[in-house]
């Protein structure tokens, strides 16, 4: 999927998408981060926002409620018109797009992850077999783990990919964000939009949910 979205490459090669990136390591719940590149009739879209601004929490989901709460949250991520709202003149329509939930720390292929934890649980019963007076030890690494691990579930997020087509690319002079009416604890996104003619930064917020795009075609 990421394969297809060469644009979006281009993007983060931009100065002001690099400073952007710096800005948004501190992870700030409210806050995310839309990128959109355009291309002759192509408009490539990446969404990236956290865990508690989606779904109102950030560790991984355990229980049935949890899990509904992600999976209606991607469902909704996965119709992108529905949140990002471009003008009908452009006759614009989704021709790829995926959304997910991720987990800092995490590999994609979550197996991977899963096969290391066991790797790690079973060298460590062997350490505590092998040295029963340890145990003070083990207590910490457990400890340790466990401190890890709460520090990775505070970094989860949810990131979205879209590719459309556009009838009239030129007709792309506004953005209405339905997205905050959707995601009730989101309060801003930081957008850059690349065209033939550069890169430009914006800000979206809750109580400005609209971005004009005027001029930049």
């Amino acid at each position: 999927m990421r394969q297809t979205f060469p644009l979006i490459i281009a993007l983060a090669a931009t100065p002001a998408f690099a400073q952007e990136t710096r800005q948004m390591e501190a992870h700030e719940h409210g806050t995310g981060r839309l990128n959109i590149a355009v291309e002759g009739n192509t408009v490539a879209m990446e969404l990236h926002a956290p865990g508690a601004d989606i779904v109102g929490f950030e560790y991984a989901p355990e229980s049935d409620a949890d899990q509904a709460k992600v999976a209606a949250a991607v469902e909704a991520l996965e119709a992108p018109l529905d949140l990002f709202i471009l003008p009908e003149a452009a006759g614009c329509r989704v021709t790829e797009t995926h959304a997910a939930l991720e987990l800092e720390g995490e590999d994609v292929h979550e197996g991977h992850d899963e096969h290391e934890a066991h790797e790690e649980e079973h060298d460590h019963e062997e350490g505590h077999d092998d040295h029963d007076d340890h145990g003070d030890h083990d207590s910490h690494d457990h400890e340790e783990d466990h401190d890890d691990h709460a520090a990775e579930a505070g970094h989860s997020g949810f990131q979205a990919e879209y590719s459309l087509t556009c009838e009239n690319p030129s007709a792309l002079t506004r953005i209405e964000f339905a997205y905050f009416a959707q995601f009730e604890n989101a309060l801003e996104l930081e957008v850059q939009v690349v065209t033939a003619s550069g890169a430009q930064a914006f800000e979206v917020t809750r109580d400005a949910p609209l971005l004009a795009l005027e001029g930049l075609f």
